[in-house]
C-alpha cells in the first residue's frame, strides 16, 4: 500500500507537469500564429505599394558628329565679336523751306495790279519793290486823313485866338475849355486815321508826303519783307486782289528744313542737336550734313511715326523745297557689346537659336537673346560669349540632326 500511494502521487505529479508544459506550448503556438499573421499582412502590403519608374535620363544638349559626317557637312564658323556696333537707320523725308526764313506776301487791302516788278527765282533785299497795287479804299483812307489833318488846324487855330481872348477877357473860361476839347478830339481823331493808313502797309514816308503835298496816289506797293529769294508768284498785272490771296512767296535758302517721320520702334536712336546725312534722290551720290533742331513730342495716331526736324546749310541753293530724301543716322553702342552673323540665329522651341562649337566635332545648341540688326550681323545680349566659335554655313544640317536626336538648346 505504500508504495502505491508513493507511485500515485509520482502519478499525479507527473500529469501535473504534462499539463503545465500543455499550457505553455498553447501560448507559444498563439504567438507564432499572431506573428506569422503579421508578417504575412506585411508582405501582402508590400507586394500592392506600385514601384516608381527610375527618372528618365536627361536629353543632351550636346551634338557629336563624326569626321565623315562634318566632311559632308562642310560646316563654317564665326566667333562672336565684341566691340562698338554702328547702327544705321533711315527716314523718309522732304525739304521745306525755312518756316523761320519764309514770309508769304499779301495786300492788306484790296486793289489792281498796276505793275509786277520781280519774277519767279530772283533775289530780292529787304524793301525791295514786288509789285504796285492802285487802291480806291486805300484813295478813301488817305482822304480822310487830309479831312482830320484839316479838323485838327481849324481847331487849333481856333483853341488860339480863344486863349487870347480869354487873356484880354474878352471871352468866358467856359469857352476856352469848349475849344480846348475840340483842339484834343481833332488830334486823336488826325492820330486814328494815320494809324489807320500804317496799318494798311502805307509807310510814314508817303504819310509824310501826303501831309505835306496834300495829294492822293492811293497806291500801295508790295516790298520784300527780307533778303531771299522769290519762290511762288500768284499776281498778273490788271488784276483785282483781295486781302486773302497770297500774291509772292519769299524765302531765304541758305538753310532749308529737312521734315522726316521716324517709326515709334526706332525713336529712341533720334536725340536733339544730333549730326546726321541727308540724301537726296536729285543727289544720290552727294551727302549734306545736317542737325536734328526739332523732335516731335507726339506720335502721329494713324501712321505710329513721330515728326523729326533736320536743318541742313544749303549756300549753293542746291536742296529746294519739296525735294524728296533720306536721312541716315547713325548710332554706336558700347564697346563691350557682342554680335554674331545673322546666318548663325534659327528658329528654336524657346526662341532664337545658334550652334556653339565645343570641341572639333561636339556641338552645344544655345538659346540667344538678340538686340537690333546691322547689315549682315545681329547684336547679341545673353546666350554666348566673346570669342566663342558659332556655326554660320551648314548650321541648316544641325538643326536637321537636332530634329533627328531631339536634343533640346541650352537656355
Amino acid at each position: 500500500m505504500p508504495r502505491a500511494k508513493r507511485l500515485l502521487g509520482e502519478a499525479h505529479v507527473a500529469l501535473y507537469n504534462v499539463g503545465q508544459l500543455l499550457q505553455a506550448c498553447s501560448r507559444s503556438l498563439v504567438i507564432c500564429l499572431i506573428v506569422a499573421v503579421g508578417s504575412a499582412c506585411e508582405n501582402r502590403s508590400a507586394d500592392t505599394t506600385p514601384v516608381a519608374n527610375p527618372p528618365a535620363p536627361a536629353p543632351s544638349r550636346l551634338l557629336r558628329l563624326t569626321a565623315e559626317e562634318l566632311s559632308r557637312m562642310q560646316l563654317e564658323l564665326s566667333p562672336v565679336a565684341q566691340g562698338e556696333i554702328l547702327s544705321h537707320r533711315e527716314f523718309p523725308a522732304t525739304v521745306q523751306a525755312n518756316q523761320n526764313e519764309l514770309a508769304e506776301v499779301t495786300a492788306l487791302i484790296r486793289g489792281r495790279v498796276v505793275k509786277v516788278h520781280v519774277d519767279v527765282g530772283q533775289d530780292v533785299k529787304k524793301g525791295t519793290l514786288l509789285a504796285l497795287l492802285h487802291s480806291v479804299d486805300l484813295g478813301v483812307a488817305e482822304g480822310e486823313h487830309l479831312k482830320a489833318e484839316a479838323r485838327l488846324e481849324e481847331a487849333e487855330r481856333s483853341h488860339g485866338r480863344a486863349r487870347e481872348l480869354y487873356e484880354n477877357k474878352a471871352v468866358s473860361l467856359a469857352e476856352l475849355q469848349r475849344r480846348e476839347a475840340a483842339m484834343k478830339a481833332a488830334r486823336a481823331e488826325s492820330r486814328e486815321t494815320r494809324n489807320r493808313l500804317e496799318l494798311l502797309g502805307v509807310p510814314r514816308e508817303e504819310i509824310d508826303r501826303l501831309d505835306r503835298e496834300h495829294t492822293i496816289k492811293a497806291d500801295m506797293p508790295l516790298r520784300a519783307p527780307f533778303d531771299g529769294r522769290v519762290i511762288t508768284r500768284n499776281i498778273t498785272k490788271g488784276e483785282v486782289v483781295e486781302t486773302d490771296q497770297t500774291l509772292f512767296t519769299v524765302a531765304n535758302l541758305t538753310d532749308v528744313w529737312v521734315i522726316g517721320n521716324v517709326p515709334e520702334k526706332d525713336i529712341r536712336f533720334i536725340r536733339k542737336d544730333q549730326t546726321v546725312n541727308v540724301v537726296l534722290a536729285a543727289y544720290p551720290h552727294a551727302i549734306f550734313s545736317g542737325t536734328i533742331t526739332y523732335v516731335g513730342d507726339m506720335l502721329d495716331p494713324a501712321t505710329r511715326t513721330m515728326s523729326l526736324r533736320v536743318t541742313v546749310p544749303n549756300p549753293d541753293r542746291l536742296l529746294k523745297p519739296e525735294m524728296f530724301a533720306i536721312i541716315s543716322v547713325y548710332i554706336t553702342s558700347s564697346p563691350d557689346a557682342l554680335s554674331i552673323p545673322l546666318a548663325a540665329v534659327h528658329d528654336g522651341p524657346a526662341g532664337k537659336m545658334v550652334f556653339v562649337q565645343r570641341e572639333a566635332g561636339v556641338f552645344e545648341t544655345r538659346t540667344v537673346k538678340l538686340g537690333n540688326e546691322e547689315g549682315d550681323g545681329v547684336r547679341v545680349f545673353e546666350g554666348v560669349q566673346a570669342g566663342e566659335q558659332v556655326v554660320t554655313k551648314g548650321s541648316f544640317a544641325l538643326k536637321s540632326e537636332i530634329e533627328r536626336h531631339k536634343i533640346e538648346p541650352t537656355p
